[in-house]
């Protein structure tokens, strides 16, 4: 796709200049600011660019969301029959950007960071389970379910 990792960079370097919402993997903010401590790496980017929502996933280390002065963290759902991980990423920013349409980005708070990450999470978890990407895409209704089983 790029020449080389530095043109990568380049082109990393100008999304990121132009959004207002990223979502990014523990990866992916480790190769782009060269920090292994994730909020150090949040921390680079905030800095640098003016994106005021930030959700970085984590796999089964679960997620977190960076906004104004707010770092919330949400613990995984882990599905004991995950078979892969493929759309997990897509289906968790998908549902964090619903989650922006449904309720706006003004004025977000930890309760609504923190409901929308376990919501994402929760989606990125079913998909686990299931191969494929978009046609095994879950309901509204069958994430809330998981969503409501692992409180108990």
């Amino acid at each position: 796709m790029w020449k080389s990792l530095e043109d990568a960079r380049k082109q990393v370097a100008y999304g990121l200049s132009q959004c207002d919402i990223l979502k990014i993997s523990d990866n992916e903010i480790q190769w782009f600011t060269e920090e292994e401590d994730y909020d150090a790496g949040i921390n680079k980017l905030r800095s640098q660019y003016e994106i005021p929502l930030i959700v970085l996933s984590m796999g089964k280390e679960g997620s977190r969301a960076y906004y104004k002065n707010l770092r919330v963290e949400v613990a995984p759902i882990l599905q004991e029959n995950t078979i892969e991980t493929t759309g997990a990423g897509d289906t968790f920013g998908g549902c964090c950007l619903h989650y922006v349409l449904k309720y706006g980005l003004d004025n977000m708070d930890e309760v609504k960071l923190r409901q929308m990450l376990t919501f994402a999470n929760a989606a990125a978890s079913i998909i686990t389970t299931r191969k494929g990407a978009l046609k095994v895409m879950p309901e509204i209704e069958e994430v809330e379910t998981l969503i409501r089983k692992s409180r108990n």
